[in-house]
């Protein structure tokens, strides 16, 4: 990526910001007017785009040397045909996140680290012009009524705007990126996010159509480990998939990806996730994977994985198996059905049987930090069971995490599910020593 176009302002010219922004506007309207006229194909928007540029420049009444004018017109560029101030960020592989909290506040996470960018907007308008640039194609809208929106770009990234009354500050986006290269498994081991017993254990898991949910904070890899763990389903079955914004990349072919609608200027035609979980019902669906469950949807899900659609896939926010649980119960109340606590926790307990925790650590690495079996109800409490646990050591000069991926030694309950697919794993998944877990109890006890 070109370095020299993160930069905080133009090279210091013989014009004054405020001219350079005058004539930064007056660029624009004249060339997006010109292309208007030209009907031009995608290919071709560029070329043309710098020639006009380079002609409405030449007839302006500023001249700049020829570092600043490189800059200059490479700006202008990016506000035509991209998305502004926060094109090159976008264009860059490291940057995994772009947030920006203002027209002067633009933040990046880079390999884990969050970093204050110069990169700025002109004003509070041009924060506007962008998201207005990302939402048109989507038939979206954000407005003093309507003023949080979730959408996607063209490659898949993730974008959420707020603007006023709601964010004070003035417009904030942000967008988390999507990546050309899909991860596959051996690149999460590669990476140390789970070894390759935690591997062959989930891909059999997942064959073997048990119902899974990944929990996870914001930002801890949940739609990626998601999106790898789909890969192992086979491609006889017919999956159907729901999303507030499109962003899972499945490999099957029968594959019906559905997502939300926003309601219209007048309040109506809003399709919502569970409208979408009741409607995949009647599609047929062998899988039903849901990007996040976060409302009353949760109870639809475990519906249905409890009637027939076994192997379905979800997340859910949750720092821990027992939080997500915990999650789960709150987001079935919500779906208006005056449930005793005790049913709400057998349905829970009937239809999940594995909870895999993927965490974002304190050092920006994402590991599974956990993979627990849902084992059943004792009295009015679900009982959760960790295989496979994440045991955390100390950290070394450097400030990364020091760790190990551990079996805890314990069979799940579901194992002959597994033997009798034809998948009869060795000790050595399971293969705690004795000695690890005495370890494990005695660091349990510890306050």
């Amino acid at each position: 990526m070109d370095e020299s176009r993160i930069e905080s302002e133009t090279p210091l010219t013989n014009a004054t910001s405020y001219q350079l922004r005058d004539l930064k506007r007056q660029i624009i309207t004249e060339v997006v007017s010109e292309m208007e006229t030209l009907n031009l194909a995608k290919d071709q928007r560029r070329k043309v785009v710098a020639q006009l540029l380079a002609n409405v420049y030449g007839n302006s009444n500023i001249q700049l040397d020829d570092t600043a004018k490189d800059h200059f017109l490479h700006e202008i560029m990016d506000d035509i045909l991209g998305y502004g101030p926060i094109q090159p960020l976008l264009d860059d592989s490291d940057v995994s996140e772009v947030m920006v909290n203002g027209p002067t506040r633009v933040y990046i996470e880079k390999k884990g680290q969050l970093t204050r960018t110069p990169i700025r907007f002109d004003d509070d308008d041009h924060v506007m012009r962008v998201i207005e640039r990302i939402i048109a194609p989507l038939g979206r809208r954000v407005d003093a009524d309507s003023p949080t929106v979730d959408a996607r770009l063209p490659d898949g990234s993730r974008v959420n705007a707020v603007i006023l009354p709601v964010s004070i500050d003035g417009p904030s986006i942000t967008v988390r990126k999507f990546h050309k290269e899909k991860l596959t498994i051996d690149q999460l081991i590669e990476l140390g996010s789970l070894t390759r017993t935690m591997a062959e254990f989930l891909h059999a898991c997942v064959v073997c159509r048990l119902n899974i949910v990944i929990s996870g904070g914001t930002g801890s890899g949940k739609t990626t480990l998601l999106n790898v763990l789909s890969k192992s389903i086979p491609e006889n079955e017919r999956i159907v998939s729901i999303e507030d914004a499109a962003e899972l990349q499945l490999q099957q072919d029968n594959v019906v990806r559905l997502e939300t609608k926003t309601p219209n200027v007048d309040g109506y035609g809003a399709v919502t996730i569970r409208d979408l979980v009741k409607n995949s019902l009647r599609m047929r669906p062998d899988r039903i994977i849901v990007g996040e469950v976060r409302g009353g949807e949760a109870l639809d899900m475990l519906q249905a994985m409890n009637t027939g659609h076994d192997g379905s896939l979800t997340t859910v926010h949750a720092n821990s198996p027992r939080d997500a649980l915990s999650r789960l119960e709150t987001l079935i109340m919500m779906a208006g059905m005056d449930l005793p606590i005790k049913i709400v926790r057998q349905q829970i307990s009937s239809a999940i049987d594995l909870i895999v925790q993927q965490s974002r650590l304190r050092d920006g690495t994402r590991k599974v930090t956990a993979i627990t079996e849902v084992a059943g109800m004792e009295s009015d409490t679900i009982v959760l069971t960790d295989i496979f646990r994440f045991e955390q050591k100390g950290v070394d000069p450097d400030g990364k995490i020091i760790g190990d991926l551990k079996p805890t030694g314990i069979r799940p309950m579901f194992y002959p599910r597994l033997e009798i697919a034809g998948y009869k794993l060795g000790s050595e998944v399971f293969g705690a020593t004795i000695a690890d877990i005495l370890a494990s109890k005695r660091n349990r006890r510890t306050p």
